[in-house]
C-alpha cells in the first residue's frame, strides 16, 4: 500500500493510506543501514509505501518515494547530524515575533536560507500584533521593510484577536505548508485559530525568562478543511544549517544574487575583496546592513549554529 507520513513520534509514524485510513507504522530495520545521515530517515510529508503483515496490526514502511523537496536543519545536540524538518513541502511559514519571545534575524535568516537552498517558497508571519506598542510596531515596520525589499512575502496576524486570519488562510489553502518558529511565537495558537476543530495544546510565556515553553513535541499533518495541509514542527530554539557549500551561500539570499554577478572576480565570497558588486550595494543601501551581517555570521561559523541577536535599526 501507498500513504502519507502524517505523524513523526520518533520511532512511530502514522501513515494516512489511500482511502483516509490511517495506520501506526514502524521502518524496516535495513532503513538504519543505509547511509542516510539522518536522525529520521523517514519525514512527515514522505510518502511511502508499506504493509500489514499477516495477523499483526502494526504496519511496515518499506520504501520512501521520490521526495520533490525537504527541509533539514542541524539534529538537536549531534552536530555532525541533520534532521529532516518535512518532506513535499509546498510552502514554508516562518512564525515570528518582535515581542516576547522577541525573534532573532539570525533565526529568521537561517531558515530563509535553507528554505532558498531546497527550492521552497517562504513567507514570514509576524505574530502578537495585538501587544505591539509604538516601539515594537516601528521594529516590525524595519523587518517588513527589509524583508519585502528581500522579495519576501511579509503578514501581520494575531491569533488572539483574529487580526488577518482570513488573508493567511486565502494563502495558505490547496497547499501543503511547513509551520515552523521559535517556542512561544504562537504557532499552536495560530493553527488553532486558522482550524478551529484542531485545539492544539498552547502553554504561556515564562514570565522569568521570557521564552517561550515547548508545547508541539513531534511534528504533524493536518488536513484545512479549506483545502490543503499544515505541518506542525516542535518550536525551534536555534537553526543551524547542514550540507552547505560556503561559497554558495550568498546564492540563497535573492537580494544579494542580483548583485553577486557583477562583481570583478567570479569566486568573490562579499567579504574582503575589491571590486565586490554586492558590497557596494550594502553600502548604497541597497541590501540592508542587517542581512549582509547575518550573511557574514553564517559564513564564518565554523559550527553553523544560529546565535541570538537583537534587532537593531539599520
Amino acid at each position: 500500500m501507498e500513504g502519507t507520513v502524517i505523524k513523526s513520534t520518533g520511532s512511530w509514524l502514522t501513515v494516512r493510506g489511500e482511502s483516509g485510513k490511517m495506520f501506526n507504522c514502524k521502518l524496516r530495520g535495513k532503513f538504519r543501514m543505509k547511509g542516510i545521515k539522518s536522525t529520521n530517515p523517514v519525514a512527515v510529508g514522505d510518502r511511502v509505501e508499506f504493509d500489514i503483515p499477516d495477523d499483526e496490526e502494526v504496519g511496515v514502511i518499506h520504501k520512501i518515494l521520490p521526495r520533490h523537496n525537504y527541509i533539514v536543519r542541524k539534529a538537536t545536540k549531534l552536530s555532525k547530524v541533520s534532521h529532516i524538518i518535512a518532506a513535499n513541502i509546498d510552502q514554508a511559514v516562518v512564525v515570528v515575533t518582535v515581542a516576547f519571545p522577541r525573534t532573532s534575524t539570525g533565526f529568521i535568516d537561517r531558515f530563509l536560507v535553507t528554505a532558498e537552498a531546497y527550492h521552497i517558497p517562504a513567507v514570514i508571519v509576524f505574530n502578537k500584533i495585538d501587544i505591539y506598542d509604538e516601539k515594537l510596531t516601528g521594529q516590525y515596520e524595519n523587518l517588513v521593510e527589509i524583508y519585502t525589499g528581500a522579495g519576501y512575502k511579509c503578514m501581520a496576524v494575531s491569533a488572539l484577536r483574529g487580526d488577518n486570519v482570513d488573508m493567511l488562510k486565502e494563502m495558505l489553502k490547496d497547499k501543503t505548508n511547513l509551520f515552523s518558529g521559535h517556542s512561544g511565537v504562537g504557532k499552536s495558537a495560530l493553527i488553532n485559530a486558522i482550524e478551529l476543530g484542531l485545539k492544539l495544546k498552547t502553554r504561556a510565556i515564562s514570565a522569568y525568562h521570557k521564552k517561550g515553553m515547548h508545547t508541539t513535541t513531534f511534528a504533524e499533518m493536518f488536513p484545512l478543511s479549506f483545502g490543503g495541509y499544515i505541518i506542525d514542527t516542535p518550536g525551534i530554539k536555534e537553526f543551524a544549517l547542514v550540507d552547505f557549500d560556503r561559497k554558495e551561500i550568498a546564492e540563497r539570499f535573492p537580494e544579494m544574487r542580483k548583485y553577486m554577478h557583477n562583481c570583478r572576480f567570479s569566486n568573490c565570497i562579499h567579504v574582503n575583496e575589491p571590486g565586490c558588486a554586492v558590497k557596494q550595494a550594502v553600502e548604497k543601501g541597497e541590501i540592508s546592513l542587517s542581512r549582509y551581517e547575518n550573511y557574514l555570521g553564517i559564513l564564518n561559523d565554523d559550527y553553523w549554529e544560529a546565535t541570538e541577536k537583537d534587532f537593531r535599526s539599520t
